[in-house]
């Protein structure tokens, strides 16, 4: 296997460190901040090596092309972008602590995704619909490496859906600034220009990213060898499960475990130096 080692400062020192404890052949340069060991082996001090040095690293099958794939699915909330909106949106009422907290534990997977999204969704009643944008425009953020992966995707012709627990205001707006295929997400009611606090139509949960994921790779043709899914919380762990290669995007406990790559250190756009 190789093993691809990156980060905003990669110590040279650390890197060889790797490459020994791995019997790695060779270190080719793939970017100032990315490299490749070449027929590296499991070492159990991999990961503590580089958590010092403040380096992600992912196995990754010698030969392998981002062109092999041909879906990649993500998330929104701190995958995407930098924030969760409904605890910026809870904000605009004075309840960001309290909606924070339900998120935090929807995200570790200790509380079913749909009651917490009804329980935070209900405290936002009465919220001019104008919030929204007021989140949009002055505190969302995309994520470092966002637009730089979304055009290396592109280029790639790889298809891409934006799949969110969040809302439909946002995913929509992002679809037409980043150039997804395809967006999914829950449907805040809005009556007079105010939010009522409920949602309309079926919740989009874990279950249903998955069932969207799963949608579009059997629409396209593809095996799950050729999908790609990137997110954050346990909320994300079902579509990670059908994706063939799964990122997890400074995530939770629960999806680090299952992922095939973590990005701690670099930007989104590390996962396009994993594969040649």
């Amino acid at each position: 296997m190789n093993l691809v080692v990156q980060g905003e400062d990669v110590d040279s020192v650390a890197l060889k460190t790797v490459a020994k404890l791995t019997g790695a052949s060779a270190i080719e340069q793939i970017t100032p901040q990315a490299f490749r060991l070449v027929g590296a082996h499991e070492n159990g001090e991999i990961e503590a090596v580089c958590a010092t040095a403040a380096l992600d690293w992912a196995w990754v099958e010698p030969g392998r092309r981002l062109a092999d794939f041909g879906l990649f699915v993500t998330d929104m909330d701190s995958t995407l972008i930098n924030i969760e909106c409904i605890d910026e949106i809870a904000d605009m009422q004075g309840l960001k602590p309290e909606v924070a907290a339900i998120t935090e534990a929807a995200m570790r997977g200790e509380i079913d995704f749909t009651e917490s999204l009804t329980r935070r969704v209900s405290l936002l009643a009465g919220l001019p619909e104008s919030a929204l944008a007021d989140v949009y425009e002055q505190r969302l953020q995309l994520n470092p490496g966002a637009e730089r992966l979304m055009r290396g995707l592109k280029s790639a012709g790889i298809h891409t859906v934006l799949v969110s627990g969040g809302f439909t205001y946002f995913t929509e707006r992002l679809k037409a600034r980043l150039g997804f295929d395809e967006a999914y997400a829950n449907q805040l009611e809005v009556i007079d220009g105010k939010l009522t606090g409920r949602v309309s139509g079926p919740v989009v949960d874990g279950a249903a990213k998955a069932a969207h994921l799963r949608a579009a790779r059997e629409r396209l043709g593809l095996r799950p060898e050729q999908v790609i899914a990137a997110g954050d919380g346990a909320n994300d762990l079902p579509m990670l499960t059908e994706a063939g290669f799964g990122l997890a995007f400074r995530a939770k406990p629960v999806l680090r475990k299952a992922a095939d790559c973590r990005l701690d250190h670099v930007g989104l756009d590390g996962l396009l130096n994993l594969f040649a």
